[in-house]
């Protein structure tokens, strides 16, 4: 199936518009939100010849598009088309962006040091040592006792050495260029023997109360990105047998409260918003029951057929 065409004007319509005359998306297309990647359509269940004749009945289809579904717009990379004996397709897209670091992305060093972008600063605000330079990472010290990644102090004590002497260091704890040996280098080229470095306030144009374990350290970008996982709903679909939220992110699912919460909420004595939280927003919904004999009504249900008072009914 094409790009479905605008009656009027006998262009593609907004949602198909980055479709080939083969229904596919075409490379280099930018893709936005809830536009078509594929359009494809699927039989319905195939009906058995009537009795009688043999010449089987024509399978009726329906159209089952495959959509794009991103926070922001992307670019489509390649497309691959792969195909069985039984004609049965296969259609891989390869989507591209470009995005920069945000509050929220993950980074970490080599040494599984990992954590979360927290702040992103001006770098006019950013602290800076004598020869002018600005850290691009400002990472806090308590993350090292837990983890005891002591190559990456290594990395950063070797990392100086070899920047100012321009050749290699072994970068672990386990051989290679000693940390005495590293220190003596640093101390050739007028720095302190320990790594620290005698760092400026960019706000205020003070000096740090404490001296600043200061170096060259290798980190690279993660793929857990904030824009990946950003979720929120108001309403949206639920589950048909409890009627409760559907589950995850990919689903437009809901955000559950559970036991750990929930006791939060008791123990702040807030009431009124557990009731909110697990009834009205959860699995509330309205039925009529008869108060007579206590069975819940339905479309077209007729009370009086069952108890013979329809004056009892009353909605739940």
């Amino acid at each position: 199936m094409g790009p479905m065409l605008d009656a009027a004007t006998r262009k593609p319509i907004w949602r198909h518009e980055i479709l080939d005359a083969d229904g596919i998306c075409s490379p280099g297309e930018k893709v936005e939100n809830k536009q078509v990647l594929v359009n494809k359509s699927m039989p319905t269940v195939t009906q058995t010849p009537l009795e009688g004749s043999s010449v089987p009945q024509q399978p009726q289809y329906k159209d089952v598009p495959v959509t794009y579904k991103g926070a922001t717009d992307s670019y489509i990379e390649k497309v691959m088309i792969s195909s069985n004996a039984e004609d049965a397709f296969l259609i891989k897209m390869l989507l591209r962006q470009t995005r920069r670091p945000e509050i929220g992305d993950k980074f970490s060093s080599r040494h599984g040091q990992k954590g979360v972008c927290g702040l992103i600063v001006p770098q006019e605000d950013m602290p800076f040592c004598d020869t002018g330079i600005c850290p691009d990472i400002i990472m806090n010290p308590h993350g090292f006792p837990s983890r005891m990644t002591v190559g990456k102090l290594i990395e950063l004590l070797a990392g100086k050495a070899g920047v100012l002497d321009g050749r290699f260091h072994y970068g672990t704890a386990f051989g290679g260029s000693k940390v005495k040996d590293v220190c003596e280098d640093l101390i050739r080229h007028g720095y302190n023997y320990l790594g620290k470095d005698y760092v400026t306030s960019g706000i205020t144009g003070e000096p740090l109360e404490a001296y600043i374990y200061f170096g060259p350290v290798y980190y690279q970008k993660l793929k857990h990105m904030v824009l990946d996982k950003m979720h929120a709903r108001a309403r949206g679909p639920r589950a048909v047998l409890t009627r409760q939220p559907t589950e995850g992110r990919s689903r437009d699912g809901g955000l559950r409260l559970g036991e750990m919460e929930r006791d939060c909420l008791i123990g702040y004595g807030a009431s009124m918003l557990l009731l909110e939280r697990l009834m009205i927003s959860s699995d509330a919904f309205e039925v009529d029951v008869c108060g007579q004999c206590g069975l819940l009504g339905y479309s077209g249900c007729n009370f009086s057929v069952i108890c013979k008072k329809v004056r009892h009914v009353f909605s739940l």
